[in-house]
């Protein structure tokens, strides 16, 4: 199944984490759903909400959660008994650990000291080193899942320091690789982002409720307004009081990961100061400099590569042109076991709008190609609806190499680009010519020269994960 849907998707998303805490007593379900609902982009799989009220007894702890959308998880019922004014929510896209619903999110802990409630975006690198001396301290898992690992550091920590945020810090401090958390006490939410940076984390406020996010568009989704991004490096603790920041962990050295701007994140987000939006435009525009080709129209693959076209299109002054209709109702999962009906469905998918490319030389666009199957059935589709020329530009680098901090790229063999040249690629998708972006145009792309580009150059900012492959435990 996970190969087909590579062929079928591409790269798949990361996760979405939120929290709220209503310090006027509020109920934040309803506030968490909408924010996962906005988040929904970032992992389908599965998704959870954990909730406790502040005016109660510690040890109160709702939570719900299973495999499937937001939408499909949640109903009025549900929510409804969600009752509390503190709370975290996760939507998952699993890079460790199996879709099972074990494995959705948020964890939720009883231990001695009461509650704990855990919600992860990334990957670690360590956690084969973690899970073998947990075990061997007497841990159980019930998951296959490394966010598992890091709620059982901070329960183990919580133990011999004297508060959560200190124990939040002193398993923080065990983690390598990149993870953005948040972590809901009975009557504190924690936010913590990755010392490099490596995964987003931002945070806000709608009246007294103070809001925690993966991506800025969630914010605006609740009506909450954006203060700032919690810094690389930084524990953001929210009690009924206060707002404490900690900065221990934070280091000079920032490693972002570029595929938020190329492809993960929201077009309506700002992650570090720099709008999405902005930075897909620059990337057409400077596609449109670096490679550009004689032709009639610009457009872009629905909806990953619309924005890059549209700044091709400045870029180059050719016109934007809407060439695919796309069917909105075929479902995610819309994956079919043979070659012919993997084709059939990108047919129904996407299908072409013939008056707009019939004798038209067309430049098109999209974010990346992995196996290359959906991008040559799309020229097909094209040259048969009458298009002269097919010209295609990537607004990333091929992909060549693994990703270990969250992002799921496919295994090398799955990628066309580790086995074969640009003119191969060219050839096999049918295109008249192809060119990706520059690895040395991504900073001025991104708007930072702090990024982690590691699944296109191999420059890992951390060290590259042990394998357990004794006990299979995978990365």
């Amino acid at each position: 199944m996970q190969q087909l849907e590579y062929e079928q998707h591409g790269v798949r998303e990361e996760c979405g984490v939120f929290g709220a805490y209503d310090r006027d007593g509020g109920n934040v379900a309803p506030l968490i759903y909408y924010g996962l609902c906005s988040l929904q982009h970032r992992g389908q799989e599965s998704c959870g909400i954990a909730v406790s009220d502040t005016n109660q007894p510690p040890n109160n702890n709702l939570f719900h959660k299973d495999l499937g959308l937001v939408s499909e998880v949640f109903k009025k019922k549900d929510l409804d008994r969600l009752c509390g004014n503190i709370g975290i929510g996760h939507c998952r896209y699993s890079t460790t650990g199996a879709p099972s619903r074990e494995n959705a999110q948020p964890l939720v802990l009883n231990y001695i000291k009461g509650t704990l409630a855990l919600a992860h975006n990334g990957n670690l690198i360590n956690t084969a080193e973690i899970r073998h001396e947990l075990e061997y301290s007497g841990a159980i898992f019930h998951t296959t899942t490394d966010s598992e690992l890091i709620a059982y550091l901070i329960a183990r920590e919580r133990v011999r320091t004297p508060s959560i945020e200190a124990a939040v810090k002193a398993a923080a401090k065990r983690l390598e690789g990149g993870f953005a958390l948040v972590v809901r006490s009975p009557r504190k939410l924690i936010a913590v982002r990755d010392p490099l940076g490596l995964k987003p984390l931002c945070v806000g406020i709608r009246d007294n409720t103070y809001v925690v996010a993966s991506e800025s568009c969630a914010l605006q989704a609740v009506g909450a307004k954006f203060l700032r991004d919690v810094e690389p490096g930084e524990i953001l603790t929210i009690t009924r009081d206060e707002v404490l920041s900690d900065k221990e962990l934070a280091q000079e050295h920032h490693a972002r990961c570029v595929f938020e701007y190329i492809y993960f994140a929201r077009l309506d987000s700002t992650i570090d100061g720099v709008s999405v939006y902005d930075a897909r435009i620059r990337a057409g525009k400077i596609l449109a400099k670096t490679r550009p080709v004689e032709a009639d129209i610009v457009a872009g693959v629905p909806d990953s590569g619309l924005a890059a076209a549209r700044g091709y299109a400045l870029g180059a002054h050719i016109p934007f042109e809407i060439i695919f209709y796309k069917n909105s109702y075929i479902g995610r999962t819309f994956i079919k076991p043979t070659q012919e009906e993997r084709e059939t469905s990108v047919k129904l998918k996407l299908s072409v709008l013939a008056p707009a490319v019939r004798g038209k030389r067309i430049v098109l666009v999209d974010d990346s190609i992995v196996r290359g199957t959906t991008m040559a059935n799309l020229i097909t589709m094209l040259k048969q609806a009458g298009a002269k020329e097919v010209h295609v530009r990537i607004s990333a680098p091929p992909f060549l190499h693994p990703c270990y901090y969250g992002t799921d790229v496919p295994s090398n063999q799955q990628l066309i680009a580790s086995s074969h040249s640009e003119e191969e690629i060219r050839k096999i998708i049918g295109a008249d010519s192809l060119a990706y972006m520059r690895i040395e145009d991504l900073p001025e792309m991104s708007g930072h020269s702090d990024i982690c580009a590691a699944c296109f150059d191999a420059n890992y900012p951390t060290r590259l994960p042990v394998e357990d492959h004794m006990r299979g435990v995978k990365e």
